[in-house]
This record gives C-alpha cells, sequence and structure tokens, in this order.
C-alpha cells in the first residue's frame, strides 16, 4: 500500500475550528482594549479642560495690584480688562471673546477675603468628573 500524504477531511474540520477559536480570543481581547482606550479618553479630557482653564486663571491671579471690579456667579472682572464668563447654554468658560473651556457643566465665581487677603473661590463641575472647589489668592 502506498503511503498517504494529505489533508483528511477529519483534519482540516480540526483546523478551521481551532482556527476560528484564536481569531475569537483574538476580535474579543483587541474589543476590550478599544473599549478601555475610548473609555480612558473620557476620562482624561475632563483633566486637561480642568487644567487648561486652571493655567489661564492662575497666570491671571499672579499678576501684581490685580482688582477685582465685578464678582457674579457666572462671571468675574479685573481692572487690566479681563473677564471670564461662564455661558451654561454653550457649556463653556470665556476669556473675554475666546472659549478657554468645553463641556463645563458648573462655574461658580465668588469673592471672598480670608485672612486679609482677596481670594478668589471656583466651584467647576468638568463634564462627568466631581465637582472641584479651589481657592485663588490675589497677588498683593
Amino acid at each position: 500500500m502506498k503511503s498517504q500524504k494529505g489533508i483528511t477531511l477529519i483534519s482540516l474540520t480540526i483546523y478551521i475550528i481551532v482556527m476560528a477559536i484564536a481569531i475569537a480570543i483574538i476580535s474579543v481581547i483587541s474589543m476590550y482594549f478599544y473599549t478601555n482606550t475610548s473609555a480612558l479618553s473620557k476620562t482624561i479630557n475632563p483633566l486637561t479642560e480642568y487644567t487648561k482653564f486652571n493655567s489661564f486663571f492662575s497666570e491671571e491671579m499672579n499678576h501684581s495690584n490685580l482688582k477685582i471690579l465685578a464678582c457674579e456667579p457666572n462671571y468675574i472682572a479685573f481692572d487690566n480688562g479681563v473677564q471670564y464668563t461662564y455661558i451654561q447654554e454653550n457649556q463653556g468658560v470665556y476669556r473675554n471673546q475666546v472659549k478657554i473651556c468645553n463641556d463645563v457643566q458648573k462655574c461658580e465665581f465668588q469673592n471672598k477675603i480670608k485672612n486679609g487677603k482677596n481670594v478668589v473661590s471656583i466651584t467647576m463641575k468638568i463634564g462627568t468628573s466631581q465637582e472641584k472647589n479651589v481657592d485663588y489668592t490675589l497677588k498683593d
């Protein structure tokens, strides 16, 4: 009898089943990877928006002899001509006419005096993140 070289129908079926299982496992792993990556980008976005606002506002508060002209819950105006405004309909914080933050759910400005110093307290909620309350002290 001659030796039979080749693939039988049973071995071909086993190869196809093993390949299908391997492809299914790889697709499930990649689906979890891409789902977690998009979830991560949603959590980073509020942090970047808050950091942008913080950098603008911190720079403003470091100016010498800065005076607050008006402070209402939705805006604050300084004597150097800069005004920060929260517009709820646009979900944004504006520095004069330029939008510096997106997806802002809440932003309230409050002027206080602590230990004889002028302090601006800001309460912000960006996206689905938790509400943050930060105090900025005016530089003398």
